[in-house]
């Protein structure tokens, strides 16, 4: 665990992850959580199914010393680009904490903090911290896509979460682009911009 040798020196430790980088609409979602040492349950959320995450969720809920989430909207990740719309909601979701961490463990984001930052490739694999903050971040941008289903049907966000499928490509060569898909992502600048 990575938390280890932070936690032998008694530091609260944040784990940071995002869902959504990737997508071509809707947020990136980032969340932060402060868990007490110890083995926890959690593990990457792209590893487990939908109802694994819910039931974990819940878990982190009523455990976690601390947890946050910031989301960084198309419109912001448009504006400012997707890494640092990205670190931008990063840096909220930590201010948002109850109680702030002394070490900050990400799976790969570089933040610029005065607390000592571990950000290898994979952490949610090498740490239940980052792990938790994976599962959190997916379930609430999950829940998101799902809402901007009821607003865009025609999109079928609840099934493919605002990634680049073949469904959703060929949604967006015929409808275009709606106010939730990320415009200066490459398939949807090419595609005609009717919405």
């Amino acid at each position: 665990m990575l938390e280890e040798e932070f936690w032998k020196r008694g530091l609260a430790v944040a784990g940071v992850d995002e869902a959504g980088r990737g997508a071509l609409a809707g947020p990136v979602v980032v969340a932060a959580v402060i868990l007490t040492p110890g083995r926890h349950p959690y593990r990457d959320s792209k590893k487990l199914s939908p109802r694994q995450r819910e039931l974990l969720l819940d878990h982190i809920l009523a455990n976690a010393v601390s947890w946050s989430v910031a989301a960084a909207s198309a419109a912001e990740v448009d504006r400012r680009g997707v890494l640092e719309a990205t670190h931008r909601a990063a840096y909220r979701a930590l201010a948002r904490l109850r109680s702030q961490p002394q070490a900050v463990i990400t799976d790969y984001l570089f933040l610029e903090l005065e607390t000592p930052l571990l950000a290898p490739p994979h952490a949610e694999d090498l740490s239940p911290s980052v792990a938790a903050a994976s599962i959190l971040a997916k379930v609430v941008r999950d829940r998101h896509m799902r809402g901007l289903n009821v607003l865009f049907p025609q999109y079928g966000f609840a099934d493919h979460k605002g990634y680049g499928t073949a469904k959703h490509l060929a949604a967006l060569e015929r409808l275009g682009p709606c106010p939730a898909h990320r415009r200066r992502f490459k398939p949807v600048a090419q595609s005609k911009l009717i919405i």
